[in-house]
């Protein structure tokens, strides 16, 4: 099945059915997508309405606080891992100006006395706002179960063990980053909400954005929008799945664009979960995907390394 926006829809139901033959459906889809484009919509993913809706509220909330108040949350010499990164200073790997938008980042909420705890940075709460830090958790873990469900089928289609990721992504380093785009003024030339990029971690989980500016690039060299589609999540491939898959499974080049000039003075908000595993995991590509047709294409590295060297790139570090 197609959807209207241009990447296939597959939906989670199939896999986590008892039907051998549905889960067996599923599998081939998503593996068959992320070959071809790197990109699917997801249904009956898992992830509440309510939360959705409740999540959006106070994150709308937080960004129209005054400039301020929200700077009293960055916190400098982290890279931006925790709390809030200013307006401007992301931008993308091959281009010099920032992206038009700011951002919050909710890391990994470590409570079952894993020592990983200590090396990454708390999450911060907003005093101005009682309910955003224990939302923002709640969404973190509910992403982060859909996440491990997908990684199950992926595996599958890799023909390794289905549980696989399970031990790589338990207390992994993911990061929930509520994003707003305020209305375009005076912007540097070439200056756009999101550069063309790909994102660094295993996949990327997104909720409706609330404007139709995201698109991706397909086989083509053409690109293609992707409009939010209710009901769905879109699910990407990141540059760590496409190096542990030695180029098997595709990290699809994306951009947001800016909308035309009569809508510049509208907000854009959208929230991507970007599903990384621990510091520890290699990424050295699986035996599985290498072959006399396929040789190996990257050199072995940590995930924590690999992390590292793409924050620099991008400038938050």
């Amino acid at each position: 099945m197609k959807t209207p926006i241009g990447i296939p829809s597959v939906d989670l139901a199939d896999f986590l059915s008892n039907d051998k033959a549905r889960k067996e459906k599923f599998v081939k889809q998503i593996g068959e997508a992320y070959e071809e484009i790197g990109f699917v919509a997801v249904r009956n993913h898992g992830i509440e309405d309510e939360l959705i809706e409740r999540l959006y509220k106070n994150v709308k909330a937080f960004f129209n606080l005054p400039k301020a108040v929200k700077a009293k949350y960055e916190i400098e010499g982290i890279g931006g891992q925790r709390g809030y990164t200013s307006f401007g200073k992301e931008h993308a790997k091959q281009r010099k100006a920032g992206d038009l938008k700011e951002f919050w980042h909710f890391g990994q909420f470590v409570e079952d006395g894993d020592p990983i705890k200590e090396i990454y940075p708390e999450n911060v709460s907003v005093s101005e706002l009682d309910e955003f830090l224990p939302t923002g958790e709640e969404a973190y873990q509910n992403f982060l179960e859909t996440g491990g469900k997908l990684l199950r089928a992926i595996a599958l289609y890799l023909k390794v063990d289905e549980h696989y990721f399970d031990k790589h992504i338990h207390n992994g380093n993911s990061i929930l980053r509520p994003i707003h785009y305020p209305p375009i003024v005076n912007p540097e030339p070439d200056a756009v909400r999101a550069g063309e990029h790909e994102d660094i971690n295993l996949i990327t989980l997104l909720i409706g954005a609330s404007a139709d500016e995201l698109q991706v690039l397909n086989k083509q060299n053409e690109w293609v929008a992707v409009t939010s589609i209710e009901n769905h999540i879109i699910v990407n491939v990141g540059d760590m799945l496409q190096r542990l898959t030695n180029n098997q499974l595709r990290s699809t080049t994306h951009r947001v664009v800016n909308p035309p000039k009569e809508k510049w003075n509208e907000d854009r908000f959208s929230i991507p979960f970007f599903l990384h595993p621990r510091p520890d995991m290699p990424l050295d590509c699986l035996p599985e995907c290498i072959n006399s047709t396929h040789e190996k294409k990257y050199k072995d590295i940590l995930a924590g390394d690999y992390l590292d060297q793409r924050l620099k790139e991008i400038g938050l570090k």
